[in-house]
Order: C-alpha cells, then sequence, then structure tokens
C-alpha cells in the first residue's frame, strides 16, 4: 500500500488543494478572524482548527502555539487513516503549516531522525520557514530533548516569499540513516 501525502499550502490555495487531490484530512492554522470553514466534501471531524497567530514570543491580544495545539494535532494525526492526502494550511503556507507538517512527519515517524525529516521540508519548500515556538512546544510535548528545534535551525530560514507553493510529503518517511539524532 503506497502511504498518503500530507500536502502544505496556503489559504488562498486550500480550496483547490483540498478539491484536487481528494484530501479527506484538513488541518488549519490560521488566527480565529481568518479561520476557513469545513469544505463540503470533508466531515466536521476530519477538519481540525487549531487558531493561533504566527508570532514566537507571547503578544497581548494574540494566540500564542502551545502544547495543547501540539497534543491536538498529534492526536489528529494518530488518528488519520491514511487513506487519502492530509492538508495542512495556515495564511501563507510557509510558518505554521511547515511546523505543523514537521511535528505530523515526527509523530507519524517516531523512530526517523528528525534532522533527516526538516531536510525533506526544505527540499520540497525553499520557502518553508516553521515557526520557532510551535516546534519548541512540540518538542517538549514529544519528549524530543531539543531535537525538533535543532533541527529545524539546520535548515535555517526559507527564501522571502509572501506565499509559499504548495508541496506534499509523504506520511511516512524513508531516508538513508534513519534513527533519532
Amino acid at each position: 500500500m503506497t502511504s498518503a501525502k500530507i500536502i502544505v499550502c496556503s489559504l488562498d490555495a486550500l480550496t483547490d488543494v483540498v478539491t484536487s487531490a481528494s484530501a479527506d484530512h484538513l488541518v488549519s492554522l490560521i488566527n480565529d478572524q481568518m479561520m476557513p470553514d469545513t469544505p463540503a466534501t470533508l466531515a466536521d471531524a476530519r477538519h481540525l482548527k487549531l487558531p493561533m497567530n504566527d508570532i514566537e514570543v507571547a503578544a497581548p491580544g494574540y494566540v500564542t502555539p502551545s502544547a495543547r495545539h501540539v497534543e491536538q494535532l498529534a492526536d489528529f494525526a494518530l488518528g488519520w487513516n491514511q487513506s487519502n492526502p492530509m492538508v495542512i494550511h495556515c495564511w501563507a503556507g510557509i510558518s505554521r503549516s511547515t511546523a505543523a507538517a514537521f511535528i505530523t512527519l515526527c509523530v507519524l515517524n517516531p523512530d526517523m531522525c528528525e534532522r533527516e525529516i526538516a531536510r525533506l521540508i526544505r527540499k520540497r519548500s525553499a520557502t518553508a520557514t516553521p515557526n520557532g515556538l510551535l516546534v519548541s512546544c512540540a518538542d517538549q510535548v514529544l519528549g524530543r530533548s531539543g531535537r525538533m528545534v535543532r533541527a529545524i535551525q539546520g535548515i535555517g530560514r526559507g527564501e522571502a516569499a509572501s506565499e509559499g507553493r504548495p508541496f506534499s510529503l509523504s506520511a511516512v518517511v524513508s531516508v538513508s540513516g534513519g534513527g533519532k539524532g
């Protein structure tokens, strides 16, 4: 069986990506005011809405990425049967969504090296700049001892862009070397 894909995109590309990919799971990481409705092709239970702002430091009036967001994302990822693609989006498809894709791949592939997963994301997207606070929360929740944070630091900031291009990743990571590190 071929594993399903995780597709990362912006809010603007969301409808086209969900439709063209026949996605059956959706993760939205965006502020409450911009949160999209669940597409008609999806059951409400298959749309995880994680309201948050794209910030790295708590600020009044903003929703900070948190451990609770990571716990909800991890549970959602583990409940996905991978029969069809999962779409993960944020406003631009650059920061929150790439962090969530990284976290999801770490959850689904617990024995894989975090650096290798981060490198796969960079290979698929030159603009990916995963939200550091969301990754830091995940590192703590998943007990990764700083490996997730170091992995994202290792790929550096992505190319400047106002919107990332949609990209996909296999849900099952297969890279040489394996193992955590």
